[in-house]
């Protein structure tokens, strides 16, 4: 495929917007010296702008070369329906309703396991919630852990190479703990339908794999996190009745519990979102009768994250806008590769452009072999931790836990460090079991 001057500016922007990640931090420190032009510095730091930004670039550029109306066609031609999803699910998963049910569950579980209640729930934290995303999908699974840690790991007093090894796990897990079925990763929806691999195949071939690479990457962040999780004063914990006594997502101290009549209304409304993932149109209503809802029962609700999941969509719309135009290059380097290469390869790939359109260029390949397919995705789900832009639900977790980070931000060789360990336990349970 010979590219076009539009796709060579495109890979270049591309290439510029994936530097800019690693650079994040760089802006927000910069922001702290030059007071002056601190507001550019700060927008210039949020990882959630930077594919957005470059988007924006690219379809600029896209006028300016061939025309407005093909710049726009282009931009409306790409498929939304993901960031849409993660930015609904983010809000409806993260309200006070959902969050009270969910760390209710977790406070009772951890009192049956024999350990100490903040080490047990940040165990679950990392294991129990990301293999529940393979029901309520990953970007749920995400919204859900990080707002259960960030109390707990994410805090000051932690240190700082600990929280970025427990990001990695966190992500890492999210990522291969979607595979038990054919529809909660993104990486695996781009290719069931096409290959045919239903939620029976998913757990008879991934899922099994991936949940004890999930309980073994949770064991031992756990064990490096036990020192500071049991001496330490957690200042938010779980209280017997399940309610958050103060996080900055969750419910607010001194609040009562929400009735469980609200609780099943929110659930109810989550699970409709899920069960619609795939069909915008009906999933936005729902989130408009969401939005109806809090409103009329606002005694039980905290203020939605409706900023941090509108900067998370923003992400992903720009990375589809951006990685609509890498074809030419990334489905040659996929096609040609063996099976073992092919693993590594899109292991190494997927750190660089988002793992669902890898995974996606992949069911394109005509006559691809079984063997090939499986490490294709294998590999693509492994590395799906590594950057803040290897699996959908990332930006959702940076969001909601960059705050617990020096400068306020997440620095992407610190995750890329952080997730090298769970990478590899992942990457081992694919190859060898």
């Amino acid at each position: 495929m010979t590219p076009t001057t539009i796709d060579l500016i495109a890979a270049l922007l591309f290439g510029i917007a994936v530097l800019h990640t690693f650079a994040a931090k760089l802006f927000e420190r910069l922001a702290h010296r030059s007071p002056r032009h601190a507001g550019l510095l700060h927008l210039l730091g949020e990882v959630e702008v930077v594919f957005g930004f470059w988007a924006m670039v690219l379809v600029l550029v896209m006028a300016l070369i061939a025309g407005g109306d093909a710049a726009l066609g282009y931009a409306e031609s790409r498929n939304y329906t993901e960031p849409l999803f993660v930015f609904v699910v983010m809000v409806v998963a993260a309200s006070r309703p959902v969050l009270q049910a969910v760390l209710w569950v977790v406070a009772a579980t951890a009192r049956l396991l024999p350990l100490p209640t903040p080490l047990a729930s940040a165990w679950l934290g990392l294991a129990a919630v990301p293999l529940l995303g393979s029901l309520i999908t990953e970007p749920a699974a995400m919204t859900l852990a990080a707002l259960l840690l960030a109390p707990l790991v994410f805090r000051p007093g932690m240190p700082e190479r600990l929280k970025y090894f427990a990001l990695g796990v966190l992500f890492v897990n999210v990522s291969i703990g979607g595979t038990l079925t054919s529809y909660a990763a993104p990486p695996v929806l781009m290719v069931a339908a096409t290959w045919q691999w239903d939620s029976a195949f998913m757990l008879a071939t991934f899922g099994w794999k991936a949940a004890l690479a999930v309980l073994v990457n949770a064991t031992l962040a756990a064990l490096l996190l036990r020192p500071h999780l049991v001496t330490a004063n957690v200042k938010a914990k779980v209280s017997d009745d399940g309610a958050d006594a103060g996080t900055d997502a969750g419910t607010d101290a001194g609040t009562p519990p929400v009735p469980w009549t609200v609780i099943a209304v929110h659930l109810g409304l989550l699970a409709g979102v899920v069960m619609l993932a795939h069909h915008p149109v009906a999933f936005l209503a729902l989130f408009l009768l969401f939005l109806g809802f809090t409103q009329a029962y606002e005694r039980h609700q905290s203020p939605l994250i409706l900023k941090e999941a509108l900067l998370v969509g923003f992400f992903l719309a720009g990375l589809v806008v951006l990685g609509g135009l890498q074809r030419w290059w990334l489905q040659p380097i996929v096609s040609s590769l063996e099976p073992l290469a092919l693993f590594f390869g899109a292991l190494g790939l997927t750190a660089l452009t988002d793992n669902a359109a890898l995974t996606y260029l992949g069911s394109l390949i005509t006559g691809i072999d079984d063997t090939s397919k499986y490490m294709l995705v294998a590999g693509a789900v492994a590395g799906g931790g590594l950057t803040v832009i290897a699996n959908a639900p990332n930006p959702a977790g940076v969001a909601l836990l960059k705050r617990g980070f020096d400068d306020g931000s997440i620095g992407a060789v610190g995750l890329l460090l952080g997730a090298a360990a769970p990478t590899a336990v992942a990457a081992a349970a694919f190859l060898l079991l």
